[in-house]
């Protein structure tokens, strides 16, 4: 499963406030497709399946499907808020490869 770290739990935490929506998870996702064969997709959701991975990191829930998983297993979201890098990164040890954007991988 996906870890956030301390940075990136604090601004989902923040995103969820300033939208109203503080029921709602963070669900983190692989799906086909990018230059590289997978693209990472994140989004807030209130739609848990029986068969997600839940995990709550500080006050921030986060939900992985059974697929995205094994593809997630072992990855950290961060946070960077800096002059030369701003957002939401993922580092994924079960990516060979990746693309020049960063937000593809194989």
């Amino acid at each position: 499963m996906i870890t956030l770290t301390d940075t990136a739990a604090v601004k989902v935490k923040e995103l969820l406030e300033a939208e109203g929506a503080t029921d709602l998870a963070l669900r983190v996702a692989v799906r086909p497709g990018g230059c590289s064969g997978f693209s990472y997709e994140m989004f807030f959701d209130g739609d848990v399946a029986d068969d997600d991975e839940k995990t709550t990191f500080g006050e921030v829930s986060v939900i992985v499907d059974q697929a995205s998983k094994q593809l997630l297993e072992g990855a950290t979201l961060d946070y960077k808020d800096g002059l030369n890098q701003a957002g939401f990164s993922i580092t994924n040890p079960n990516a060979t490869r990746t693309c020049g954007c960063g937000s593809s991988f194989s």
